[in-house]
């Protein structure tokens, strides 16, 4: 295998969304390995398709319940409305503190400023520490402790004033 081989496949990695390609043959072994954020998160959405076959079965129970929480909304919205949300960038299993003995990362009331963590996502046994975009004060937490969470889920209501 010869560089241009290699860098041919360090190209083909990093545009696949993989996180880690091993290749080994008689004479080289390689092992690259993709760390940026945003291949774990393309990894990660490729996660609900393969849970649709399972929430598939009970489809009923959630279509019939989805209608109540759908006209509940628009009266929460309006004296919600000048919050900011901070929604989960991945499926996962959410997490307000980094272990059951510390303290949570954010509490109500909290000042929190832009790429400070708020929460950890779960998701394939990686723990995926997830920051703020945007600075404010907590106004309220959506998801309790330990909840499965899924892509574009609101976790914080966040007055940016």
């Amino acid at each position: 295998m010869n560089k241009k081989e290699i860098e041919e496949l360090i190209k083909f990695v990093s545009k696949s969304g993989v996180s880690e390609v091993s290749l080994e043959t008689d004479t080289v072994k390689i092992t690259i390995k993709n760390a940026a954020p945003r291949v774990i998160e393309q990894v990660l959405t490729a996660a609900p398709m393969m849970q649709m076959p399972v929430q598939a079965a009970p489809a009923l129970a959630p279509v019939a319940a989805a209608p109540a929480p759908a006209a509940a909304a628009p009266a929460a919205s309006n004296d919600e409305s000048k919050y900011i949300t901070v929604k989960s960038p991945m499926i996962g299993t959410f997490y307000r503190a980094s272990s059951p003995d510390k303290p949570n990362f954010v509490n109500v009331g909290d000042e929190i400023k832009a790429g400070q963590v708020v929460c950890i996502i779960e998701a394939m046994k990686l723990f995926n520490e997830i920051e703020s975009e945007i600075s404010g004060r907590i106004v309220k937490v959506l998801v309790d402790n330990s909840s499965p969470v899924e892509y574009d889920q609101p976790l914080f209501l966040v007055d940016p004033s």
